[in-house]
């Protein structure tokens, strides 16, 4: 199990890495002439997509940070709601998952 411990501290660092350096870079930057109308509609939806992203991304931020936590304080693979196994395909495809699959398909976000 050590070694899963592992591979989903690494990956969790390494999605957060990523995550925090999208965030920081994301920027929308503006042409130097006038926006006509269609541009401008065209930049107003584009500015709530990356609203959209920008909150699902912070969302997965904190779950991996909770995933991190979960990992130093050795309750790791434990499922949040019944207390059982995660299980290891389950944790290898997504580390800061809280709960098993059959809690997972009870649990509304």
């Amino acid at each position: 199990m050590d070694t899963l411990f592992n591979e989903a501290r690494a990956s969790l660092l390494q999605r957060r890495s990523s995550l925090r350096g999208a965030l920081r870079d994301n920027g929308w930057l503006r042409g130097e002439r006038e926006p006509d109308p269609v541009d401008e509609a065209a930049e107003e939806t584009a500015a709530e997509v990356r609203e959209r992203l920008t909150e699902r991304e912070l969302r997965e931020l904190r779950d991996i940070d909770d995933a991190l936590v979960r990992i130093e304080q050795g309750r790791f693979g434990h499922c949040a709601r019944c207390g059982g196994a995660i299980g290891r395909h389950r944790l290898r495809a997504i580390p800061e998952a809280r709960h098993c699959m059959a809690c997972s398909a009870q649990v509304v976000r």
